[in-house]
């Protein structure tokens, strides 16, 4: 039993996920900005466009993951 002065474990699970994304946002976007001249430099190395589409599957990957795995439980 949760104490009176807490909300319900439905909305600490809202209000976890809105704080996991909050923190961690500013961390993807750096990411993100760090990828930026590498997926404008790998279109004209050779080999590079596959380069280029790994880097972004991965970062939707993580992204879609983090996402996923931080909605709280039904």
């Amino acid at each position: 039993m949760l104490p009176a002065w807490l909300p319900s474990p439905r909305i600490l699970g809202a209000l976890q996920r809105v704080l996991l994304v909050a923190l961690l946002t500013p961390a993807v976007l750096i990411a993100l900005t760090a990828a930026v001249p590498a997926l404008a430099v790998l279109p004209f190395l050779p080999g590079g466009t596959d380069r280029a589409i790994k880097l972004l599957a991965a970062h939707t990957r993580y992204l879609s993951t983090l996402l996923t795995n931080s909605r709280p439980a039904p």
